[in-house]
Parts: structure tokens; sequence; C-alpha cells
């Protein structure tokens, strides 16, 4: 049994029904990353990027793309996989103090916040807010909410399988999940879960001009907030 989340995603996972469902993740991550950069000499920074199947998409459109992942598995396997990409960059998380101040036009911390406790993403809230150019964005999203449930989740991944051509794997990728470790685990190390106003006050009492936001990816009753901060006032 993991003993923490960073434990949990540093091994195979339940989470993912089939290569494609995991493929299809990503590309719609990525889409949606793109529709974001703000420019082709962009610095972006993916904090919590999972395997990022389709980040060189990603890179493609900006000068610069960090990977950060806590899991040294994952960090490995995007090494691999983008090795060759010059623009791609891999991180762990204690790498990012290093990195310069303002230097980064667009954070996205996508499915991140549930895995951590109030006062961890306080601190990351506040070192992102470092890193950012004044009037840069950070992007916070895939929240849980407090009164979604699992079988919210559960309607979501159907609804993604129909669409995307892996309606009968999800079903049976549900059923292994349930009889997996997932469910104690989640039981266990338990969620964090924000509410539209709470996550707001965070983001504000960070020093982020904050707004709600349509989520990314395919869950739509998660929720996620555009964060800004802001630019630097021209001297008077």
């Amino acid at each position: 049994m993991p003993a923490s989340w960073r434990d949990f995603w540093n091994r195979d996972t339940p989470i993912y029904v089939n290569d494609r469902h995991r493929s299809r993740h990503y590309a719609g991550l990525a889409e949606d990353l793109v529709g974001l950069v703000p420019g082709p000499r962009a610095t972006l920074l993916d904090y919590g990027s999972g395997e990022a199947l389709s980040a060189d998409r990603v890179a493609r459109a900006c000068a610069r793309l960090y990977l950060c992942d806590a899991a040294p598995r994952v960090r490995s396997g995007l090494s691999r996989r983008f090795g060759a990409e010059p623009r791609i960059v891999v991180l762990a998380p204690e790498d990012l103090p290093a990195l310069p101040d303002r230097g980064l036009d667009l954070i996205v911390a996508h499915s991140v916040a549930q895995y951590l406790t109030a006062e961890e993403f306080a601190g990351l809230l506040r070192l992102w807010h470092a890193k950012l150019r004044p009037g840069g964005l950070l992007i916070v999203a895939d929240v849980i909410p407090p009164d979604l449930g699992p079988l919210a989740d559960a309607l979501a991944l159907l609804g993604f399988g129909y669409r995307e051509g892996f309606l009968a794997a999800a079903l049976a990728g549900l059923l292994r999940t349930a009889l997996s470790d997932y469910p104690s685990l989640r039981r266990r190390l338990g969620l964090t879960r924000y509410d539209r106003d709470e996550m707001l006050a965070r983001l504000r009492e960070a020093g982020f001009d904050a707004e709600p936001r349509a989520n990314l990816g395919h869950n739509r009753r998660r929720l996620a907030f555009a964060a800004r901060r802001p630019a630097a006032r021209a001297p008077a």
C-alpha cells in the first residue's frame, strides 16, 4: 500500500483504463495548454505534468516548456520521451526554487491541489507567484469541490469514453479501480477539496487577481481558476 500520493503516482496505477484513455487524456490537455500559450517566446511550467504524452505539441507553441512531476518514475519516463526535444526541460519540485524569479509566462497546475495539504498548496502559490512575470498567468485546474463525489467522476469518465471510443474499457476500468487499493488509499490519505469562494480567497491572499474559468480536460464538473500576477505599475 503506498504511503503517500507521491508513492501512488510513482507506480503503475489503475487511473487510465487503457492506452487510448491515456493518450486521449494527454492529447486533450495539450490542446487546452496550447490555447493558453501567450506567444511563441513564452516560457511555461506544467506542474504535476504526469506523463505528458503530447508535451511536444505544447513545446512547438512556446520557447521553453518545463515539465515538473514529483514521481521519480514519471520524470524518468519524461526524460526518455523528450530527451531530444531542446524546448522541454524535466524538473523535480525541488528544482523550482532555482528557476529565475519573474521568468515564467504561464504556470498550469492541473489535478494537483487535491493531492496537497492546504499548507503545501499555500507554499506553492507563494513560489509560483515569485516565478511568474508581472502579468503572468497561473491556471489551477481540476479542483474537486466538496459536493462532488466518485459517482460524478465515474459518469464523466464514461462520457469521455463514449466520445473517444473506449466506453467498454471505461466500464471495465471502473470495476478494476473499485477492486484496487485506490478507494482505500483515497479514504486513508484523503483529497483536499475547495469550493469556489475558498479557492478564490487563497489565490487572492497569495497576491493574484483571480477568477473562475472552465476546467481543463474532460471533467467539466470540477473547478478551475485563472490567477494573474498583477502587472508592474509604471513609475509615476
